[in-house]
């Protein structure tokens, strides 16, 4: 992949961001994910590349999206794959909670997991535990090897988890192990990639959230050094078929090179509101900003980007809502 194509991917997740972001705190996370959809498969279209997407997100919540199979770019260029969440936090935007976020991931094609959009089984963490941690260790287990790494009392490790039905059985673990539980109720890519970010407090995260989200996730972590392992969590037979039909392991356990292979990925992200990251995008009147990170696991390199956007010169950022 050219050097070029991140910046590009960042435009990308800014105007999703832009355009869902008028739909923040309006109880309507539908609009605000069909904005972010179509601003992303527009953008998308004028990249010179042959894009894929190889799991995408949508189905569960019967929302708008960007389908696997559909093709993206301008046809010319690498062949790449994506793996994509146009708003990672539908609800999150709904009620103008934290860390919504327009993201995306790519790498040469064939190097990214190609999976139904269900859920997975994750664990995260940053590159002091790299390669400390196990899917199927205890929770416990898990806790004690980070706090080792980070030279911390188990009470002083945070766990951050998706606060669900299904993830029960984690919070009482880290609990009962002494850790400190930071719950949350959507955003999962943000959750793992803090785990990557010492200032945000997160040490890892743990729990049942979505496979395209996972992938993304796995992404971003590789670029930071960090470490992930995953696995696909079918709720019915409906959807053990579905991984069959496509060729995956429903009970495989996904290391990091498994997820995303090769040396060479890129991970896009735009706050659409404010997190532990980044700020959300702020409107101005005449302009718009936005906060985005861009990170490239071949380099190394991680950029924070703020951009400003004149909302006159480029009119079809507002919408009319």
């Amino acid at each position: 992949m050219e050097r070029s194509l991140s910046m590009e991917l960042v435009r990308v997740t800014e105007a999703a961001a832009l355009q869902s972001a008028r739909w923040v705190g309006k109880g309507l996370k539908e609009a605000a994910d069909d904005a972010a959809t179509e601003a992303m498969r527009t953008v998308f279209d004028t990249i010179p590349m042959k894009g894929e997407v190889v799991i995408g997100e949508g189905e569960i919540d019967e929302a708008p999206m960007l389908y696997i199979g559909e093709k993206l770019g301008t046809k010319e260029g690498p062949d790449i794959d994506i793996a994509v969440d146009p708003l990672e936090g539908t609800s999150i935007v709904a009620t103008g909670g934290w860390n919504a976020l327009t993201v995306l991931a790519v790498a040469d094609k064939g190097n990214l997991l190609h999976a139904p959009d269900m859920y997975m089984d994750k664990i995260a963490v940053g590159p002091e535990c790299r390669g400390l941690v196990d899917l199927d260790a205890t929770v416990a287990d898990n806790l004690h090897a980070v706090a080792k790494a980070k030279d911390k009392e188990i009470s002083e490790v945070t766990v951050t988890i998706i606060n669900r039905p299904r993830n029960q059985a984690y919070i009482d673990a880290a609990r009962e192990a002494g850790a400190r539980v930071k719950l949350f109720e959507n955003g999962d890519v943000a959750g793992a990639i803090n785990t990557c970010f010492d200032w945000t407090g997160v040490d890892i995260m743990l729990g049942i959230g979505g496979a395209p989200e996972g992938v993304i996730s796995a992404v971003g972590i590789k670029c930071l050094g960090g470490d992930f392992q995953g696995r696909l969590h079918p709720v019915n037979d409906d959807e053990v078929v579905r991984c069959e039909s496509m060729g995956v392991d429903a009970g495989k356990k996904f290391l990091m090179d498994d997820v995303v292979k090769g040396d060479d990925s890129i991970f896009a992200a735009t706050a659409v509101t404010d997190g532990e990251m980044m700020k959300g995008v702020q409107f101005k009147g005449s302009y718009a900003e936005t906060s985005s990170v861009v990170m490239r696991a071949k380099s190394g390199t991680v950029r924070f980007i703020n951009g400003r956007h004149s909302l006159k010169k480029k009119p079809n950022m507002v919408m009319d809502n």
